[in-house]
């Protein structure tokens, strides 16, 4: 019974020494946390914005240019390329738009909205980002074909074309699944993040 009365004590002591978060500190907790991933996720997304910039730069090759530019294909890939760089400035901008936003937020409810539609726009990003990847590789193959000497007295060949179709797609969608398998690591971890706050915001909300 001593022993008890012991073990009791120490328990209300115990008990006694834990503070009571209140809805108020967890909400900033929340906050914090929160502002903090969508900080990482703007961070990304610019080292990823100039990694693209810097192999595009290391990989410029004149004597592949001027040959596309001969056989007309450079107008395309002006716009293509111009396309894409300001589509994701625009979610880079998206992004550091929506980490102002939730670091303003002085809302459970405005919060939670706010890490809904950070959510959405990493999503939307990586899908277009995928498909990106595959219109560029895809119309890659078609130039590559089309500006090569040796390929093009066979580029009329049925069966040729068949093949070469298959190989293309086969190949794209093995880069796109890395690139998604990339991006899953990258972004899934946050966006997980995000969602168990939002879920945390909701038990408050209550």
């Amino acid at each position: 019974m001593e022993e008890l009365d012991l073990l009791k004590k120490d328990w209300k002591k115990s008990e006694n020494s834990f503070e009571q978060l209140s809805e108020k500190d967890i909400y900033n907790m929340i906050h914090q946390k929160s502002s903090s991933v969508v900080k990482w996720i703007l961070i990304i997304s610019l080292i990823e914005l100039s990694i693209g910039i810097l192999l595009n730069f290391l990989s410029l090759d004149i004597d592949f240019f001027n040959k596309i530019d001969a056989n007309g294909f450079s107008g395309y890939l002006e716009a293509l390329t111009i396309v894409n760089y300001a589509v994701i400035l625009f979610f880079v901008y998206k992004f550091f738009k929506n980490y102002k936003t939730i670091s303003s937020t002085d809302s459970t409810k405005k919060l939670m909205d706010d890490i809904i539609s950070t959510r959405k726009t990493v999503q939307y990003y990586i899908w277009y980002n995928l498909i990106m990847i595959a219109v560029s590789a895809l119309f890659g193959s078609y130039v590559a074909l089309s500006i090569t000497e040796k390929t093009k007295h066979i580029a009329l060949d049925s069966s040729f074309m068949v093949i070469f179709c298959f190989a293309c797609i086969l190949i794209v969608g093995v880069l796109v699944f890395l690139f998604w398998l990339l991006y899953r690591l990258l972004y899934g971890r946050l966006l997980k993040k995000l969602f168990n706050n939002y879920n945390e915001l909701k038990k408050i909300d209550l």
